[in-house]
């Protein structure tokens, strides 16, 4: 049985209730589902979109069990080996110890820091949008680590910014080696 969307969404809004969650959520979705059809793998954008909307499913209500508990919340859905190996895959090194194998785990373990990372830099700017973000001013934000203190402000959690800090050089370069 397919996993329909509105299945997945509900299961993220059951265990999370903070608008900063969901909102994360659809975006890394939305993120996912343009790198699908971009890498060519455009009859799997379903499946990335689900896997980016769900990979934080257990993180508001089980931060200490981030990825450990996942698997159970998942299996609510019937979601499949494959689904759960991708989302626990994405905090790699952090608080998960499976790794991202396929190209679509490797960018998703990239988009989810990627995400955050500009969505906080947004919420820096005076505009609070990206419309007008200069890429020259988040690659600033990003080396210099003004960023982790946005977070840190706007209550998303130490985990957070342990994660952001220990994933930074990481992800970039599994991105890079994923896309080569």
């Amino acid at each position: 049985m397919a996993i329909m969307r509105e299945q997945a969404l509900a299961l993220l809004q059951k265990y999370n209730k903070e608008p900063f969650h969901i909102q994360h959520g659809l975006t890394v979705e939305g993120v996912m589902r343009w790198f699908a059809q971009e890498l060519g793998f455009g009859d799997q954008v379903d499946f990335w979109g689900l896997c980016g909307l769900l990979h934080d499913v257990d993180f508001e209500m089980y931060p200490e069990e981030h990825c450990k508990k996942a698997p159970e919340l998942l299996a609510e859905i019937d979601a499949g080996e494959d689904m759960v190996h991708a989302i626990c895959s994405h905090a790699y090194g952090s608080c998960s110890d499976v790794e991202p194998v396929h190209m679509m785990e490797k960018v998703m373990f990239a988009v989810d820091e990627l995400t955050g990372l500009i969505g906080a830099a947004a919420r820096m700017r005076p505009s609070k949008s990206v419309m007008d973000m200069e890429l020259s001013s988040l690659k600033k934000k990003f080396k210099a680590g003004t960023v982790t203190v946005t977070i840190e402000k706007s209550k998303t959690g130490s985990k957070t910014i342990k994660k952001l800090k220990s994933k930074k050089k990481y992800c970039g370069k599994m991105l890079q080696k994923s896309l080569v």
